[in-house]
């Protein structure tokens, strides 16, 4: 176990949002793999949960806390410090680790703007009221974000996409769990 990693509870809120690489210098730093193209969430939160790798030989046990000194974006990925990994060594033994963070240390998003984590699970119906089915996923297609639904018919479970843009997308209320689209049922 690195002297300094604070055992901890993991919070109700917390979101998986990246995966410690390796070792980058000699004073401790880390590289971080972030999920997102917009890593904010990394940034903005100073105490980071951890939780070991799923493979390999883990080098703690259990959830911890991690007090992050910086995390900074560098050429073409993120890099970190925190308070109690001094060396190379230690940051290398962090390696493989799920990085969460609390849902409510993201940063407050612009209007019109959402974090994926707060479209999954809701409920999408058209104009007409008629459930489209339920946000499962959402992908990135390069030009566009789409929201991939699941709903089921006689039983059947079955898919449909619906590109989150302007053009299709009505409403999104995140309290009422709801968003309301442009898109017929048999398109």
């Amino acid at each position: 176990m690195i002297a300094g990693l604070e055992p901890a509870e993991l919070p109700a809120d917390a979101i998986e949002v990246a995966r410690i690489g390796e070792a980058w210098g000699v004073k401790g730093w880390f590289k971080v793999l972030p999920f997102s193209a917009q890593p904010e969430a990394l940034f903005s939160s100073k105490r980071w949960y951890l939780l070991p790798t799923e493979r390999g030989t883990p080098t703690f046990a259990g959830v911890v806390k991690i007090a992050i000194k910086e995390a900074k974006e560098h050429s073409d990925t993120v890099v970190a410090s925190a308070h109690a990994v001094l060396d190379r060594d230690a940051a290398d033994a962090l390696r493989g680790a799920r990085v969460f963070v609390p849902r409510s240390s993201f940063p407050t998003a612009d209007p019109d703007e959402y974090y994926w984590v707060d479209l999954i699970g809701l409920d999408v119906v058209n104009r007409q009221d008629e459930p489209m089915g339920c946000v499962r996923e959402l992908l990135s297609t390069g030009a566009q974000t789409v929201l991939v639904l699941e709903y089921a018919v006689d039983g059947k479970p079955l898919e449909r996409m619906i590109p989150f843009v302007a053009a299709f997308i009505d409403e999104v209320d995140l309290a009422g769990k709801r968003i309301r689209v442009d898109w017929q049922s048999d398109y």
